[in-house]
This record gives C-alpha cells, structure tokens and sequence, in this order.
C-alpha cells in the first residue's frame, strides 16, 4: 500500500499536535478546570477536574452553581485528548476526528458552566432578601467566573489536532504551507507569553482572601489562576463592544506608523524617523484645519488630511534624498529629525511667545492660556467619532449601520469570483450593495467612544500599501531596490529615485497618523497638544516586525497590541504587583523572539521540497528516488509574500 493512496498526516503537523496534546493533558491535571465565581481584587472559587473546590475569596458562603455536568464533560474531553495523543503520536489518519471532538467537549463544558453562572446570576438577582449593593457584588461575582485553563489549553489542542490531522489532504497541507510565513510571529507570541507567565508567577502572590492557609497544592493552584486571570484579562477587549472600540483607537497609530516601518522594510531601508514624521504630519494638519476657509465645507477636512500625509511625506523625503544623493545613512538621519521636528512643535505651541535678535515676539500658533497646544480646529476639519456616524438609530437609539460590514463582504467576494477587471466590479458591488444596506442598523449599548475616522484611513492605507507593493510596476521597482540595489540598478531600475519615493512614501504613512490625534480628537480635543505621545512611531517598528512587513499583518498586529493596551487597565486596578508594564515586557520579548526566528529550525521554517519528503516517509534513498518531476519548494518565511501568494494560485 503505497503513501499517495493512503496519505498520512504531515510529520511536523503530527509532532505539533503531539506536543500540543501532551501539554493539554497535563494541563487539566495541573490547573484549575473553571472559576466559579472571582471577586474584585482577583480573588476566586476554584475547581479543579477532580471536582475539589477551593475558595480563596471573603464571601465563604456564596452558593455555588451546579457542576456535575462540567465535570463529566471535562473527563470525556481528557479521554478524547488521550485518544488523540496516541493518534499524533502514530501519525494515524483518523486523530483529527478525535481532536475536533475534543474540542467540541471542551467547548460544551464551557458553554453549560456559563449556563450555570448566569442561572445563578439570576437567582440572586431575584432574591428579595437582598439590598441592592450585594445583588449586584454577587451578581459581578458570578459574572466574572467562567473557564480557567484546564478548559482552554485541550480547546486550544484540539483545535490544533485537527487542524494537524487534516494535513494528510494535500489541499489541506498545501493551504498550511502557505501560511508557513506565520510561523515565527505565532511561535513568537507563544513564547512571549510563556516567560511573561514566569514573571507574573514571580512577582505577583497569590490571591488568598479566605484567611485559611494554603497547602503547597493550594498554593499552586491559587498561583496558576493569577497566570490564566492575566492573560484573560489582558484579551478581554476583544470579547465587548466598547472595551473593543478602546483597542482599535489605539491601534489606529500603531497601523500607520507600523505601515511606515513595513514599507521601509520592503524597500531596504530603515525608517526610524515615524515619530518625527508623525509630529510634522500632525503641525500640518492643524495648520490647514485651524486656519484653512471654513467655506470648503468637508474640502476642509480632506485638505488637512492631504497635509498631514504631505508633512510626513517631506519628513520622509528628507533622508531620502541625503541617502540618495550623499549615501549618508537613513537611520542616523532619521534619528535626528525626530529631534528637530520635536523642537519645531514646541517652538510653535509650547510658548506665548519667542525672542529673536533681542526682542520678544508673540506666538501666533498657540492658543491662550498656559496649556502647550493650538487653537481648536475649525468643525469642518474634524473627523467625527465612527459611533456616530455610523450611528442610524432613531429617537436616541444607538444603532450601528450594517453598510461597511456589507461592502467589505461584497468586495471580498466578487473579487473572488470575478474573471476580468475585479477590482473595478468589486468596487461598485461594494458601493451598491453598501449604500443599500446602509439604513439598517444593529442595536448596541455602548457609551462615548473616541475611535474616529483615522481607523477607515489607516485601513485605505494598507490597503493601498498592498496595492501598490504588488500590484505596480512601481512597487516593483521599489522591492526589486530592496532585495538588490545592484542587481535593480543592473536591470534599469533607479536607485537613487526609489530611494527618495520609498522614503516618502513611508514618511507619508507615518504623517497621516497626526490625523487620529489632530483632527480626529484622540487626546480629547481637536487640536494638535504638544503632549501628543508619539513614540507610536517606536512601536511601529514591533508592529511591523511582528507583522512581517506585510499589510494585512500590521494591521492584525497592532490590533494586538492595542487589545493588550486595553486590557492592562483592568490588570492593574486588580493586581497589586503587576501593572501595565507587562505588556511592555511582552511587546519586548515578542520583538526579540521575532528577531531569533521564533527559535525555529530551519526544517520547520524552510522544509524540503515535497517530492524528497514523500520519499523520507516511504524510506527511499536517494538512488530509489523518481527525480524526472521538477521538484517545487514549499512556501517559508524567507519567501516573499507575494511569491506565496503566487504559488499558491
């Protein structure tokens, strides 16, 4: 029986779900299985997969939920995690099977512990007995509990099961290939996570407010919940409406100068100059939007977002132009227009006035009083929050329009199934089908949010970023210079020309992310403070690493980041020992897992081709193997994405 009519799962794929499975299993051993109810400083209910109870709060006699049911669910899930175990282990075709099974189990348990907790939620807000104050303590006790990581990792591994077993489908494993670009930045964040877990396990204690001594055991669970609450606590943005609008306002930024960062990358060069182009973007935006004919109506608005981009596309210029021209290095350039453009903004608004040959001259540009910032930008020039204009509600209802959500759908789709000019009909689907769906709105409970229209610019920017890269004979040009100066220069193409529009171009990203701040009031106001934190340029470079310089990955990247950034809020409140700097530390040892290839082998990263694989599997030596077909290399991170994109087509 041969290996091409009775395909086995991929190696690598079968040893990762090996691992994964493993770790799951002694995971539910290890960890607490749920959190039946968690007080306000972090304190709570435990039960661990044996059904042993441990309360570490003040509130000893909370009635807790029913959890028979959890529990029986929770060892069916362990024995089909044992069964997959011996599955990946054999490379059997069928573990995939039992992988997604036990994630179904794990899953369920889940969803009938949540159940449980809002049955009990409801009971105590039915209870008479009760003052208002400790119905709603109890009611937020319950509310908080749900799944700890006894639950999660075997979803999280049987999830990554069947995935794995799927790869016996050559569809399926060529789909995976693919994607093999994904590799460091996920092994990165994975390890990332794992040491912050050792720092917060470090310096946080644990939460015991029962008053009774903890055994060793105790201990141990009690220190292992503070790790899953982190964690929990630090993504929880993403499960809320308005906790999830906080994290894209803040992701806003980070996509624009992480795109300035990307698009430097592709070209060769090193663009630390994001936060000097930010603060020139954001003068020349206010510049236009303060001073600028209101009579423009909304022309006013596009003018000073067009400075904004223009500001930070001189900036960009700059150090082009000088490596171009003199081959003096864009990082040390950049560097040093940061500092100039940084004295230019306090120059212009930190002071009522400035000397100059020995008399004093008023500061036009700063507003009255002793706060270092401008006057208010005219309202034409303001970049609503997206609540309200998304908003279609009706007598003070909060409603948000379904027309976005429609258009983006429709253009994904019809350019997928288009045969000729896509784009275009793509396009005008999105548009009709947009404008159609506008009207309809989805009810929401959500309070004042500051997200602005900076968000749907900095998404046109990836999009364009993308669009340009690989899709122009520009973009060409432009990645042929970065990959090699001489070979594009050999073959026509400028380098000194691409430099300075490389340059300009990421100068102009980074410019526009003065529109979030300035005209879309992100700092509270319409006007440019000089308090404006633009080390965002800074963190662009993570971004884009984290990313691998590619648009889509930006922009998913700093979504992270921004979610993480959110989340810290609610740690720090909680948690006497850790703050947000743990997110700092994460941002850190992302970027430096990123920088040693996610500690990767090259086997996993840059695999053979698929021909000497399938003649390893079936132990053929060289001499044996059929070398008359062209061998094709799979798709790894090394590759270009485009190249990738290619192959797979």
């Amino acid at each position: 029986m041969t290996h091409d009519s009775h395909p086995r799962p991929s190696g690598d794929a079968a040893r990762i779900a090996l691992i994964a499975c493993a770790v799951a299993a002694l995971g539910m051993l290890l960890f607490p299985l749920a959190t039946l109810g968690r007080g306000f400083s972090a304190d709570a209910v435990l039960m661990h997969v044996t059904g042993s109870v441990m309360n570490l709060t003040s509130n000893q006699q909370a009635p807790l939920p029913p959890t028979g049911t959890v529990l029986a669910l929770a060892w069916a899930a362990l024995a089909a995690l044992l069964v997959t175990l011996a599955g990946a282990w054999g490379r059997q075709r069928w573990f995939w099977v039992t992988g997604l099974l036990t994630f179904g189990l794990a899953t369920a348990a889940v969803v009938v512990l949540g159940g449980a907790l809002d049955d009990q939620t409801r009971r105590v807000l039915a209870d008479t007995t009760l003052r208002p104050g400790a119905k709603r303590q109890l009611g937020n006790f319950y509310a908080s509990g749900g799944m700890n990581l006894g639950l999660f990792l075997p979803a999280l591994a049987g999830l990554i099961a069947a995935g794995a077993g799927l790869s016996a489908a050559p569809r399926v494993w060529q789909a995976f290939n693919r994607m093999r670009s994904l590799l460091v930045p996920v092994a990165a964040i994975g390890l990332a996570v794992l040491v912050g877990a050792v720092v917060v396990l470090i310096v946080q204690p644990s939460v015991n407010q029962s008053g009774t001594p903890l055994s060793l055991w105790g201990a141990w669970l009690a220190k292992s919940d503070l790790v899953y609450f982190v964690y929990s606590t630090l993504f929880a943005p993403v499960t809320a409406l308005n906790p999830l609008l906080d994290s894209l306002k803040l992701a806003t930024p980070l996509i624009f100068t992480g795109l300035s960062v990307a698009f430097a990358f592709r070209t060769g060069l090193f663009n630390i100059g994001a936060p000097g182009q930010l603060t020139m973007g954001a003068i020349a935006a206010m510049l236009v939007g303060v001073y600028g004919p209101p009579s423009l109506g909304y022309g006013l608005l596009a003018l000073s977002v067009l400075a904004a981009a223009a500001g930070g596309a001189l900036w960009g210029a700059i150090p082009g132009l000088l490596k171009a021209r003199f081959g003096s290095s864009e990082v040390i350039n950049t560097i040093m227009l940061n500092y100039i453009a940084s004295s230019v903004l306090v120059f212009l608004i930190g002071s009522d006035s400035f000397p100059f040959l020995g008399r004093e001259y008023p500061q036009p540009l700063k507003a009255e009083g002793s706060n270092p910032q401008s006057e208010l930008l005219n309202g034409e020039a303001q970049l609503r929050p997206l609540l309200e204009v998304l908003n279609v509600g009706q007598n003070g209802q909060v409603a948000l329009s379904i027309g976005l959500l429609v258009a983006l759908t429709a253009f994904v789709i019809v350019r997928l199934l288009a045969r000729k000019n896509r784009t275009l009909i793509a396009l005008a689907a999105a548009a009709v089908l947009g404008a159609l769906t506008w009207p309809i709105g989805i009810p929401v409970s959500v309070t004042g949010s500051q997200l602005n229209g900076a968000f749907l610019i900095a998404l046109l920017c990836a999009a364009g970023f993308g669009m340009l890269m690989w899709r122009t004979a520009a973009g060409y040009a432009l990645r042929a210079v970065g990959l090699s100066p001489k070979a594009a220069e050999y073959g026509g193409i400028s380098v000194a020309k691409n430099t300075i529009l490389a340059m300009t171009i990421a100068g102009m990203f980074a410019g526009l992310a003065g529109t979030h701040y300035v005209n879309g009031g992100a700092l509270d106001e319409y006007r440019l403070k000089q308090n404006m934190p633009v080390n965002v340029g800074f963190d662009g470079i993570a971004v884009a690493l984290m990313g691998q310089s590619t648009p889509a990955g930006v922009v998913a990247s700093s979504v992270l980041f921004g979610t993480i950034d959110t989340g810290a809020v609610s740690v720090t409140t909680k948690l006497s020992k850790v703050n947000s700097d743990i997110v700092t530390v994460l941002k850190a040892l992302i970027v430096l897992f990123i920088a040693a290839g996610g500690f990767l082998s090259r086997r996993v990263t840059s695999p053979p081709p698929p021909a000497l694989a399938a003649a390893a599997d079936r132990h053929e030596t060289p001499a044996t193997l059929d070398l008359s077909k062209p061998l094709t290399p799979q798709p790894n991170v090394a590759q270009a994405s485009e190249d990738i994109t290619r192959e797979g087509k």
